[in-house]
């Protein structure tokens, strides 16, 4: 396990450092992470399995547990796995689960779940997709700052 820090960068935003913490296996029944910055799973999450991350939480594998991203408040985190099947998955205040009707292995691409129109909205993931997204927020943001 290793930690490093990453920030993210914006002309005339403000910067949010945070911490990533790396575990490098799978998180069991049972096994419970908390980290005040992002967290990176090696691995899958097996129901009964708990990770949670004031910023980001990534899984590399299947997540099936239970996931708190923003644990702090932070509604722009968000959580991404190459299999989203969470028994419960949280962001910030919000609480979401899996769909009833999704059986296993239906996802074939990696998907992000984040806070949009305040509620939980889970997508495919596209790679540089979270980019425009984060960058036209801010724009929404300053619109409304500005008027």
């Amino acid at each position: 396990m290793c930690s490093s820090t990453g920030n993210e960068t914006g002309a005339g935003t403000q910067q949010v450092t945070y911490k990533t913490f790396l575990v490098c296996r799978t998180i069991r029944s049972g096994q419970r992470y908390e980290y005040p910055g992002n967290v990176v799973v090696m691995g899958d999450v097996h129901p009964g399995g708990e990770v949670v991350a004031s910023g980001h939480v990534i899984v590399m594998g299947t997540l099936r547990g239970v996931v708190h991203a923003g644990a702090e408040g932070d509604e722009k985190a968000v959580v991404l796995a190459f299999r989203l099947q969470p028994t419960q998955l949280r962001i910030a205040g919000y609480v979401s689960r899996a769909p009833d009707n999704e059986g296993p292995g239906n996802a074939e691409e990696p998907e992000i779940a984040r806070v949009r129109d305040e509620a939980v909205v889970i997508e495919k993931y596209q790679p540089g997709g979270e980019r425009r997204w984060i960058s036209r927020s801010k724009i929404e943001e300053e619109e409304e700052q500005n008027g």
